[in-house]
């Protein structure tokens, strides 16, 4: 029977059942490419291998300094260097508290390394939203002196800071160290370039509609949009600020030390004691390690909530 042969209702039924077939068979070879697509990749051998040969080079000097912290200082001169863990682990560390006065260091410490933190992830917060969000004159010009500075080597600026603190008579004392750095170019742009991506304008215009205050919208848009950005600069602040040692080691005293002005002090003497120093730069790392351990789960989770909406 040919289509000529069939009536008008049975030649349109037939034409719907081969468009029909047709688009079964156009979904047919389109269903093997979207299973695919949606396959979770699995990492193979050589991806394991290289992933732990980088976390075995990474934590090499960790560990040598934990060796070396455990050994004596005879037996760290000696050749071939000791390969394993000791028996005086805890008497260096001991010593090392005793002789440079940890205590007190890590006291110190703390509190600059905090304050930096805090202050350094408020006002680059705050500043980075004005330069992301907010319409002002000038606001580029600024941006482009503020990323800037970054340029500049921080040494150029020891001399005048020193002397503009001598004239405040702040000298050996913490706020030396933490005013010059409660705000930083670099978080500063680092929050700015997170904020453009992460935080949509309607977002701030309906808050302001809804009669929230300029206040109110850093606090309930502005800061929970950002928080995954603050926490990864408040590691890497905190990390910094607890590691810094060329401005502590001018503007402060053994008196009154952070943990590395401390430190210095376990390296002098006529024969430095190499195992007692590497166990006070094992106690100074620990801090930066429970800080990890607590926080790294939220810095990691951050990155790459950055990296899905970048």
């Amino acid at each position: 029977m040919t289509t000529s042969d069939l009536t008008l209702p049975q030649q349109k039924a037939k034409g719907e059942r081969e468009e029909a077939g047709k688009g079964e068979r156009g979904r047919g070879s389109l269903r093997p490419r979207m299973l695919g697509a949606g396959k979770q990749l699995h990492a193979g051998p050589v991806t394991y291998v290289v992933l732990t040969l980088c976390a075995l080079i990474s934590l090499a000097p960790l560990v040598w300094t934990a060796i070396a912290a455990s050994r004596t200082d005879t037996r760290l001169a000696q050749a071939p260097p000791p390969l394993w863990f000791g028996g005086n682990l805890f008497k260096n560390l001991q010593a090392a508290w005793d002789q440079a006065g940890l205590g007190t260091a890590m006291l110190n410490s703390t509190v600059v390394a905090g304050t930096i933190t805090i202050g350094t992830v408020l006002f680059s917060t705050l500043a980075g939203f004005a330069f992301a969000k907010l319409r002002f004159r000038f606001s580029s010009t600024l941006l482009l002196l503020t990323i800037g500075t970054m340029m500049i080597p921080p040494q150029l600026a020891v001399v005048p800071l020193y002397l503009w603190m001598s004239d405040l008579h702040w000298s050996n004392h913490l706020q030396t160290v933490i005013l010059p750095t409660l705000v930083t170019a670099f978080g500063t742009f680092f929050m700015r370039q997170y904020l453009v991506q992460a935080l949509p304008t309607e977002l701030i215009e309906a808050a302001r509609v809804d009669g929230a205050s300029s206040l109110r919208v850093v606090w309930h848009v502005v800061f929970p949009a950002a928080r995954p950005a603050m926490a990864v600069l408040g590691l890497l602040t905190f990390v910094m600020a607890w590691n810094d040692f060329l401005w502590p080691i001018i503007a402060l005293n053994q008196q009154n030390p952070t943990v590395q002005v401390a430190l210095n002090s376990l390296g002098t003497g006529y024969v430095p004691d190499q195992a007692v120093i590497m166990a006070g730069a094992l106690l100074g790392t620990l801090p930066l390690l429970i800080a990890f351990l607590l926080f790294g789960k939220q810095i990691v989770g951050g990155i790459m909530q950055g990296a899905i909406k970048g």
